[in-house]
């Protein structure tokens, strides 16, 4: 498989869909169905039944899935895509906008 050009904890803008334009966080991420969750993104509305977790139950408001081609990296505000290099023996991901190594 694949390495994917986004982790979980980083900075992503919504670039197609509903919710365009919104900025969050990365919250997880479904490497089998390429989707994932952005904090704020994509809200649901989820009917719960009670549990022994949630003793109340009623309607929950919660974040849904997103196609991981719906969003682009945040860097440094903007939205940049994502590349890998090798920085020694190591494989890093750099910003194309401006190079800079991400991590």
């Amino acid at each position: 498989m694949a390495t994917l050009k986004i982790k979980k904890g980083d900075m992503v803008k919504v670039i197609a869909g509903r919710d365009k334009g919104k900025e969050g966080k990365v919250i997880a991420i479904n490497r089998k169905k390429n989707t994932l969750i952005v904090e704020g993104v994509n809200m649901v509305t989820k009917h719960m039944k009670p549990s022994m977790q949630n003793q109340q139950g009623g309607i929950v408001h919660q974040e849904g899935p997103i196609h991981i081609s719906n969003v682009m990296y945040v860097h440094k505000g903007q939205p940049t895509r994502v590349g890998f290099k090798f920085d020694g023996e190591r494989k890093v991901r750099f910003a194309k906008s401006t190079g800079e190594i991400i991590d």
